[in-house]
């Protein structure tokens, strides 16, 4: 039989006894790996007669963009929002054909990043596009180790040295926050939620900064945190109302399907929107347009979000030398609909409710 005269990254991973990840991330200077394990996949590598200097090279250009779908624990990237990931795809899929490449979709569903890393540091691909949405910053860098030019979507983080697209939450919570200030509410409560989301903690803190940008005061007692899917936003809310929850006048929810819950939730316990409480969610769903009364909403064009997601990385990948860290935020626009139609004059202070269908007079 033939010697093998040609070794791989995985060829060198069984010799060392280490994963894929490793190898890339050893050969390519980065991560934090211990010297023992540096020495020995630098030594299999040599005995292999492995040039690192190939590895350290971009990847030889197949045509060929994947697409890590990747769900952590499934209470953000869910069947409840397959409506925003398809329209990533469908942004991706059209930039990447006008630019020559093939689009892959790939799902991860509840594995750990480290395996993730170990499937992209061999897949035959010219760049990677992962959707960051349930991703740590920690699961960022991990996926940055393996040395692939990578772009991730739907997650921002300020200070970490990675190729972001992301939608601008800053500006979109503003547009709300004015909306209703301008509709003629004054208690203003905000729908949070508690799931490790990177958008949803950027989309609480901008709450509050635009709040004191316009003037708004706060009350505490108006924001409540529920979980993330349509069924656990409406138990949660159910939950809190049941205990007497004191309400404000309307109410911005982090996303529609917790908006969707959270309306469920209030009507159950007699309370009319828009008329006792305004609602606002955020990603324009298709629900939201067709529900009564229609959700006001913010819109971020995903589609766009993935064009740009493809020409960074087309540019990442095509590039003679290292590039620095490019950050893209894409701008948002409000949907006006029904939802959070102002009170024709001032209401009552806030009451609160103790049990399903009765509310208390104040």
């Amino acid at each position: 039989m033939k010697a093998k005269t040609s070794f791989t990254i995985r060829d060198i991973a069984g010799a060392a006894g280490v994963s894929p990840a490793t190898v890339s991330l050893v050969l390519n200077g980065k991560g934090e790996i211990s010297g023992l394990t540096r020495a020995r996949v630098l030594e299999a590598a040599a005995r292999l007669n492995y040039v690192p200097r190939l590895v350290k090279a971009r990847p030889e250009a197949t045509g060929t963009i994947r697409f890590l779908k990747i769900a952590k624990h499934g209470h953000t990237v869910n069947r409840d929002h397959s409506v925003f990931v398809s329209d990533y795809i469908d942004g991706m899929s059209a930039e990447a054909t006008r630019r020559g490449y093939a689009l892959e979709v790939v799902s991860h569903e509840g594995q750990g990043m480290t395996a993730v890393a170990d499937m992209i540091a061999v897949a035959p691909v010219s760049g990677i596009i992962a959707l960051g949405t349930e991703m740590s910053e920690s699961d960022i860098r991990v996926l940055q180790g393996v040395g692939r030019p990578i772009v991730f979507i739907d997650t921002f983080y300020d200070v970490v040295e990675a190729n972001f697209v992301n939608m601008n939450n800053e500006d979109a919570v503003h547009q709300v926050m004015a909306r209703l200030r301008q509709q003629g509410f004054s208690r203003i409560g905000f729908v949070a939620s508690h799931v490790e989301t990177t958008n949803f903690q950027l989309r609480q803190h901008a709450f509050h900064r635009n709040a004191a940008r316009l003037g708004l005061t706060i009350d505490p007692a108006h924001i409540i945190s529920v979980e993330s899917t349509f069924d656990g936003a409406h138990i949660d809310t159910v939950k809190a109302l049941s205990e007497g929850l004191a309400l404000a006048d309307a109410y911005f929810c982090t996303n529609d399907v917790i908006a969707y819950g959270f309306i469920k939730a209030l009507r159950e316990f007699g309370i009319r929107i828009p008329e006792d409480v305004g609602v606002i969610g955020f990603d324009n769903l298709p629900l939201g347009a067709t529900m009564e009364p229609a959700l006001t909403t913010i819109d971020v064009s995903k589609r766009k979000i993935g064009n740009l997601a493809v020409t960074l990385l087309d540019d990442l990948i095509n590039a003679a030398e290292p590039q620095r860290p490019v950050k893209i935020l894409v701008g948002a626009s409000l949907v006006a609909r029904a939802s959070d139609r102002g009170p024709a004059d001032p209401r009552p202070a806030p009451r609160a409710v103790r049990r399903r269908g009765v509310v208390p007079a104040a």
